[in-house]
């Protein structure tokens, strides 16, 4: 699906925004509007920003299927892990102003801070939580944040030292959430404030991202214009509310719209200076968020669709090559809410996109419909290409995930026998109690995370949480003492195509208290 070229914009003498809009603007509708039918997507907003301007800002569909109140440019969603490109730019001003260093020690600025390994404690950097370096597993320790918590900071940074690492410092990649968390604690101790009000106050208030809160609970109770995400199950979608990653803090709290986030893309594409002309953060500080600090391996399948040679993070920012051009983005999801984030600096040229629903390719499919356009390249209909993959990924995902019955069933104890509390050193007290003849669990840390023990053979159940739309069913299996009663217990995901990879039950250690 071709669009008209962006990348001719520039060269139209006189050109307007509202002269382009009269030219083009239906083919961009087009594309997005094939995209949200394809992936049954709700609501969408999108922003692109060009040479500094904005040449498109508009909503999309509703925000919530139950009210259908409509989405428009100032619709505010969750912007997930979009945030973390924020708390960098926000220890990147701290840089600029004298008070770190990415280099400091992390134990400089948080005296506690503690980690499995005595060494990477003492040698953690603040650029090491920004690059997913750590030696922390893909979303390691997630639990203690999602969907929700109860949870303090300082009990969150409390349970990292019982996280034990996945690999060595420095040495993978491993995306993961709770060295953000961390980052933001090193922005409020460092700004003698709460991540939250700095963030207002030194980003979004300079950049007159006026209608942008650092967490939805900061939305003035005013301003009803924002979105309520949507999970598909059994062929319908069902608006699901969360505090879309409230407890992720510096990792994932943000709430955003496509004509807020337009200011921050300008801001990024300018070297860090804000439409005001002002600067946010010296170009010298955005060099080192734009540098890879860690690689991996680019794919076959990405070679083949756009030609990438290298991928890697930088310091909040994803950095790839897409068809010799530098290209930086982000994703960010939350369970019925996705965003993303695109900008090619080389081409002056800046996307975001914001969603309710979960279904990522609905939004890869417009951005690289936009990029295909700017860059002139072979016209290609990402938008059937990527929905293709996108539902038979999934066909093959649901019919795998059903567990298949047991090779050698055993039967299971008296329910009685399975009683107690278990204790996980950095997750917290988990609870199984029998309740009506049936067995049932509580992760007392997490509201949404209740559910019922189903037999499945021997010491081993399946949880089937309450909150279906969870889609985390999940084995747990019980070790026993010789009189029968619960030593510990060890959790995973019954299905890891269809389960985030946030609830990491397989990090658990669960003890007898």
């Amino acid at each position: 699906m071709k669009l008209t070229k962006l990348a001719a914009i520039a060269l139209l003498a006189g050109t307007t925004f509202s002269s382009w809009a009269q030219v083009d603007t239906n083919k961009v509708d087009d594309v997005i509007k094939a995209s949200m039918a394809r992936f049954d997507v709700p609501g969408m907003a999108v922003a692109i920003v060009e040479n500094d301007k904005v040449i498109f800002a508009k909503g999309f569909g509703v925000t919530n299927l139950d009210t259908n109140k409509k989405v428009n440019k100032d619709t505010l969603f969750g912007i997930a892990s979009n945030t973390k490109a924020f708390t960098t730019a926000a220890l990147a001003k701290l840089v600029d102003e004298g008070k770190l260093s990415w280099d400091d020690r992390v134990i400089d600025h948080l005296p506690e801070f503690r980690l499995y390994d005595s060494y990477v404690t003492r040698e953690m950097r603040i650029r090491d939580l920004l690059s997913h370096r750590s030696g922390l597993g893909l979303g390691q320790g997630d639990l203690m944040i999602w969907p929700s918590t109860d949870k303090s900071v300082d009990e969150i940074l409390a349970g990292l030292q019982y996280l034990k690492p996945a690999s060595s410092f420095r040495s993978k990649y491993a995306y993961n959430n709770l060295m953000f968390v961390t980052a933001g604690e090193v922005v409020a101790r460092v700004a003698g404030m709460s991540w939250n009000d700095y963030i207002e106050k030194n980003i979004l208030q300079p950049l007159h991202m006026d209608n942008s809160r650092a967490g939805f609970s900061r939305i003035p109770k005013s301003n009803k214009n924002w979105a309520t995400g949507h999970i598909p199950m059994d062929g319908t979608l069902h608006p699901f509310f969360v505090n879309y990653l409230e407890d992720f803090r510096g990792a994932g709290a943000i709430a955003s719209s496509v004509s807020d986030m337009s200011q921050w893309l300008r801001t990024q594409l300018a070297g860090g200076k804000m439409p005001s002309g002002e600067q946010l953060f010296s170009e010298k500080q955005q060099a080192q968020m734009w540098h890879p600090h860690i690689t991996s391996m680019a794919s076959k399948s990405a070679f083949e669709s756009y030609h990438q040679q290298f991928r890697g993070y930088g310091l909040g920012w994803s950095i790839e090559d897409y068809h010799g051009f530098k290209k930086l983005g982000h994703g960010g999801g939350i369970l019925g809410m996705v965003s993303q984030v695109t900008l090619l600096p080389e081409k002056n040229l800046g996307i975001v996109i914001l969603s309710n629903q979960q279904a990522f390719g609905a939004l890869s499919a417009v951005t690289h419909e936009v990029l295909e356009d700017a860059l002139e390249l072979e016209d290609k209909d990402w938008v059937e290409d990527l929905a293709k993959s996108h539902f038979e990924g999934k066909q093959q995902a649901y019919a795998n995930a059903k567990p298949e019955a047991p090779a050698d069933y055993q039967p299971q104890l008296p329910n009685i026998n399975y009683t107690g509390t278990l204790h996980d050193d950095w997750y917290g007290d988990v609870i199984i109690e029998q309740l009506d003849g049936k067995l049932r669990i509580d992760f007392t840390h997490t509201k949404r995370l209740k559910g019922t023990l189903e037999h499945y053979t021997g010491n081993t159940f399946i949880v089937k949480w309450d909150e279906k739309l969870l889609e985390a069913d999940a084995f747990i299996r019980f070790e026993m003492s010789s009189q029968n009663r619960v030593n510990s217990a060890k959790m995973r995901a019954v299905s890891t195509q269809v389960t985030d990879f946030s609830f990491d039950f397989r990090n658990l250690h669960l003890k007898a208290k």
